[in-house]
């Protein structure tokens, strides 16, 4: 019968660690969005600063995440998709910070 609960308690622990991931994909996403947003105002002239923390934190969080084992393949699908479209923004970024003689970090 212990023996049973302790599965039962790792099954549950499996499951809210899976939902935690899923939340925090989720979040990734919604953050690569705002980031997209910002930097669309900063080239457009509505602030003087490149949101250069906030990208850190991104990558800082994708590198986090792909390191992770416990990602299924539903969860690494939807990460790899959004780190795809990141890196993509991220190398449009450089090259329009390049062009405007910005320093690239």
């Amino acid at each position: 019968m212990a023996q049973l609960y302790n599965d039962f308690k790792k099954l549950d622990t499996k499951r809210e660690k899976s939902l935690e991931l899923d939340k925090t994909i989720t979040r990734l996403e919604e953050d690569v969005r705002k980031l997209k947003v910002d930097f669309g105002i900063y080239f457009n002239g509505g602030t003087k600063r490149a949101p250069h923390e906030a990208r850190g934190r991104v990558e800082a969080t994708i590198k986090r995440l792909m390191d992770d084992r416990n990602l299924n393949y539903v969860q690494r699908y939807q990460l790899n998709s959004v780190v795809s479209g990141f890196n993509s923004h991220r190398e449009l970024w450089r090259r329009l910070l390049k062009k405007k003689g910005e320093e690239i970090i």
